[in-house]
Parts: C-alpha cells; structure tokens; sequence
C-alpha cells in the first residue's frame, strides 16, 4: 500500500474518529426555558390550548378541550375504572373521560431487582401529566358547555374493568337532551379502539366535530436530548412523515387567537396519524376510518402545554338522530413486530416509520429486520449481532476480495515502486506518473484498500442507531456481566474488573473516560493486531498517528453500547482472518507475530 492509499484510509479513519467525538463532546444544546407569557383568553385545559383546524370546509377554532373550572376540580378523588390485560395496567377516570393512568407490565425501570414497572401516562394533579381522551366540538346550535369537557362526570354504562374481552361504555347526557357516549376497548397488545356516539333528543339540528386529543403537561422527565435520538412530536399525513422536537413547537406559527399560543395545523386527504414519541414508548392518534380529517400539534406557552390531535369531519346530527365515530389510540412500546402487525394486518399507514430509523433508512430498516430475525433463531441478541456481522461481511466479501487482492499486489509491487521514488528524486510529477504507468501495467487499484473502510462507516453509523433506539435492545443480555447490550460495558479497569472492592465510576464521572471495560480493551486490541498484517508506513508521522489509532479508538468507544462494541470487534475479528487468507492466497505472507514482536522491540521513529 502507498502512502497515497494511507492517507486516504488514514483521513477516511480520522474523519470517522473526529465525528464520532464531535456527537459524543458536543450534542445539540438543549431547549431554552421560554418565559411565561400571559394566559390564553379562552377556556382551556388547565391552560392548555383550545381545540383547532376542525375538519371542514374552512379552518375553524371550535370550543375548548375543557372549562377553566377544572383546575378546581378534585381530580384525585374522582371514580375510575381499571383497565388490566396481560401487558397494561392503568385506569380511566370518570371525571374527565380521561384514559391517564397507564403501565407497561413487560417492562422494568431498571435491571435491578424490584424496579418499578414502566409508568406511560400520568393523571391529571401530578407531576407530568400527561393523557389521552376523546371528545366532540360544539358546532352549530351547541355551546362549550352542551359537549362533554373536563369537569363532565361521566357515567360507567357497560362493564366494571377494561380487559381484552370485556370493553366499558361510558355515558353523559347534557341539558339540552343530547347524550354522548363511548365504548373502549383494547387489544392482546397496546391498541385501544374508541367508538364514540351522540344521540339528539334536543328537538333540533346540532352539528358536532368528534376529536381525540393527547396532552403532556411540560416536557418528559426523561427526555434525553441526544443528537442520535427523536422525542416529541411524530405524525404521518398522506403518507408523509413529520418529527418535531419539543422546542420546535415554538416555531409553529402563533395563533392570533389566543395568547402565547403557537399551533400547526395539517389537513389529512387519506389516511394518518398523530402522536407523541419517547426513546421506547409512544401514544398516537389513529382515526379507524380512511378520509379527511385533519391534525394540528399545539403549545400552550403560559402553561408550558403541549397537545396533539385528530379532528375528524363535523357531523350533521338532526332531531332524534344518532351519529358515531371512530378512532384508535396506541399507548404501549414501540415494539418491531407489534407495530409491524398493526401496519400490515390492520392497514395503519406507514406505522413502522413511528420508529425513528434516521437518515440511513434505507439500511437501519433492513439491519434491523435481519437482527430480529437472527435473535429469534439464536435466542441472543449479542450473538445475533455476531450473526449480522457475518452476514454483512459475506455480503461484502467480493468487494473485500478484490481489495484485499490487490493490497497483495501492492506488497509485491513494493520493490519496484521504492525503486521508482529512489529514481525520480524530488520529482514528485515523474514520480506520480511512473507509478500510474506501473499500476496501470499491473492492473492494481491503489485506492482498493480504503473501500471496505469507507463501506464500514454507513454500515457502522445505521448500526449505532439501530442498538440506540431500538426497543428489541433495552436491557438485552449477552453472557456473563453485560445485561444491557444498549449500555456500556459495565466492567472496569479501575477496580480490576470487580476483583477490588469498590464500584465502578460512575457514566458521569470524569474518572469514567478511563474506566475502560473487558470489551472496549478486546476492541482496541483487536483493531491493533489488524493493523499488523501491514507494515507500518514508511512516513514517521504516519506510523505514530496508525499507532495510537487503536487505543484512541478503544477510549473513545469505550462508552458506547455494549452491543456496538461486541459488533465492532467481531467485525474486526472476521476482517483479520478475511484479509490474511486473501493475501496468502495470492502468494503474499503476512508475518503478523512478527510485525507484533518488532512493535514491541524497535525505537520510536523520530519526527522530522
């Protein structure tokens, strides 16, 4: 390999290390804190921000989620009815109509030994609230207080508990003699179907818009922030997807109607969505029928509200008259194979896009179908990324044949090439020439060997992303101490791998940027007994710079995800023994132990 081709492979490297560094040092900043600006002038949900952009022929502002009252109400003592299946317990409170007490039974807080289960929804008085509920927007002949609101008690009708076989109706009926009912029920997994009728005993034509709504009172406790990852907003429309952060719902246009208010609105054709996205979990919106209907994500700044939902047509009810409507809600994981099913068996557009695949789509999608796949053959999902590897480098293997093939051309070629740089002096064009002239002869590619490199840097970063924000990886065991293929090794140097009696630093500490564990050792280890099947370059800077590569790399991964980690060194593994019996093949030794053993014994070359 010339030193042309090392500096390619060598600035391909670097500037793999540097944007590696750069999202590990230096995440996007986070959100600025807005100041309070003066209440909305409307009745709200608790502040939040009245119900927009109802599907009609114009946008209109319908009547508001809820009465200004019902920050008075004692919404910790209102009845409820549970909802229990074999994955979610919660409730539903009957003050309200709200679905806001809601968890996630196959999932823990922690590994350790008596972790919480996974609280998604919080009621309406603490801390975080954060619910779903459905309702109707007064129209023609109706007032805000002639549709259920926050301070409507409703009524249980049918059942006593929410379960997979047993749906509930609950009922209310105004003054005016119209009577608003809803029938939930919930699938095996995490889908709740809410079929919501309003029956006109009034004596007179009402028109109505039914709507589903999610609120999150400020932002979520765990919110991370990271570059890699996407919470906030997430809502498919015509086939199009949208993701906005929480600080981005400031830059959705102000509302001239109310203060403080900031809303986007978006009118759906077909078919969509509309939801809320943690790093695992999520609620959404799913109107149960194709058609128009439109979407609007909502920020209440004074009361630091944010609100998305689904508005579907508004009905023309007349006298003794009955209309109805449906939708869904999603409230569970973000689980592959359930979110596929729903896409795919219950016709729900686009679905698997609620999961935040990233830039590299195109091979986060299928990387991660294959990893699920390989983890249900094998039963691990440490081993299934081994598997991945493997496969990904067979993929791979012809493009690494002829690279490999022709970096053993080169070695045989050194000879010659030294003896062209010895003729040419400090020509460098003569020099250039000549060996174009001798590639060109030999049929070589110089450039061969940086292939598989700047190959491995998509496959690396889609990867990356597939372990961080996927579910199937959450506290994932692999053998032995690692428990959490998506956290670091939990191993380290420091206490000498737990024989000494104390704990490793802690992920915060500064001491954690040397608390180097089993895997990021064998990682660097690794990529430097790779580095011996070629002979270090002949240039001094370069053979510091190709020296210390591996460790620096062995640091700096050294807080990735167990699972990258485990990736990287069997990818290592496999190109080692891929590009030593290539080259042997075509005539080339290796003399690897005894690169190794002159690492070991030579002086450093000097810099000049």
């Amino acid at each position: 390999m010339d030193d042309q081709n090392k500096n390619l492979i060598l600035a391909s490297a670097l500037s793999f290390a540097v944007i590696l560094i750069w999202f590990v040092l230096f995440p996007p900043p986070e959100a600025p804190v807005t100041p309070d600006a003066a209440p909305a002038a409307t009745a709200q949900v608790e502040g939040a921000a009245p119900i927009t952009g109802a599907a009609s022929s114009a946008r209109t502002t319908a009547a508001p989620a809820a009465s200004a009252q019902a920050a008075d109400l004692d919404f910790a003592n209102a009845p409820r009815v549970a909802i229990e299946t074999s994955r979610v317990k919660g409730s539903l409170s009957l003050l309200g109509g709200y679905i806001d007490e809601l968890a996630l039974k196959d999932y823990r807080d922690t590994l350790d030994t008596g972790s919480e289960i996974v609280s998604l929804l919080t009621p309406r008085g603490h801390d975080g609230a954060y619910y779903a509920f459905f309702g109707w927007a007064a129209g023609q002949n109706l007032a805000a207080e002639d549709v259920p609101g926050a301070k409507t008690l409703w009524s249980l009708e049918n059942g006593d508990t929410l379960t997979e076989s047993t749906p509930i109706t609950i009922a209310w009926t105004n003054a005016k003699g119209l009577t608003f009912r809803v029938t939930l029920s919930i699938d095996e997994d995490y889908m709740f179907s809410a079929e919501q009728s309003v029956t006109n005993d009034s004596g007179e034509s009402v028109a109505l818009s039914p709507y589903g709504m999610l609120v999150r009172h400020g932002l979520p406790d765990n919110l991370k922030k990271f570059f890699i990852l996407h919470e906030g907003l997430v809502a498919m429309a015509d086939g199009t997807l949208t993701e906005a952060s929480y600080k981005d719902f400031t830059d959705f246009p102000a509302d001239n109607n109310y203060v403080g208010v900031y809303n986007e609105v978006t009118q759906v054709s077909e078919s969509g969505w509309t939801g809320f996205t943690d790093h695992y979990w999520m609620t959404t919106l799913i109107p149960a029928t194709d058609g128009p209907f439109s979407t609007a994500a909502i920020y209440s700044q004074a009361s630091d509200i944010y609100q998305t939902q689904a508005v579907l047509p508004r009905l023309e009810v007349g006298a003794g008259a009955t209309a109805t409507s449906a939708m869904k809600l999603f409230a569970g994981a973000k689980e592959w194979e359930t979110i596929r099913n729903y896409q795919n068996r219950d016709g729900v557009t686009k679905f698997l896009d609620s999961i935040d695949w990233g830039w590299f789509f195109f091979l986060t999608k299928p990387i991660f179908a294959v990893l699920h796949w390989l983890n249900g053959v094998l039963g691990n999902m440490g081993l299934a990324i081994i598997a991945l590897t493997l496969l990904l480098k067979a993929l791979l293997f012809p493009l690494a044949y002829k690279s490999y093939a022709s970096m053993a051309k080169m070695k045989e070629l050194q000879p010659q090439l030294e003896k062209l740089k010895k003729d040419a002096g400090d020509d460098k064009a003569k020099l250039q020439q000549e060996m174009m002239a001798l590639y060109k002869k030999e049929k070589v590619n110089p450039a061969a060997g940086c292939l598989p490199i700047l190959m491995q840097i998509p496959i690396f970063f889609s990867l990356y992303k597939v372990i961080f924000v996927t579910l199937e990886l959450r506290h994932a065991p692999f053998y032995g101490w690692i428990r959490d293929l998506s956290a670091p090794d939990p191993s380290s140097i420091l206490n000498l791998f737990g024989l000494l009696p104390f704990a490793a630093p802690a992920p915060e500490s500064l001491l954690a940027i040397i608390s180097l564990g089993v895997l990021p050792i064998l990682l660097g280890i690794s990529m430097w007994v790779q580095q011996k099947l070629n002979p270090a370059p002949t240039d001094p800077v370069q053979a510091q710079i190709f020296g210390w590569m591996p460790w620096v790399f062995m640091f700096m991964l050294g807080g990735f995800a167990s699972g990258l980690v485990i990736y990287w060194i069997a990818n290592n593994t496999i190109t080692f023994t891929q590009q030593y019996l290539i080259m042997r093949h075509h005539g080339y030794k290796p003399d690897v132990f005894g690169n190794i053993k002159q690492s070991f014994s030579r002086k450093k070359p000097e810099v000049k």
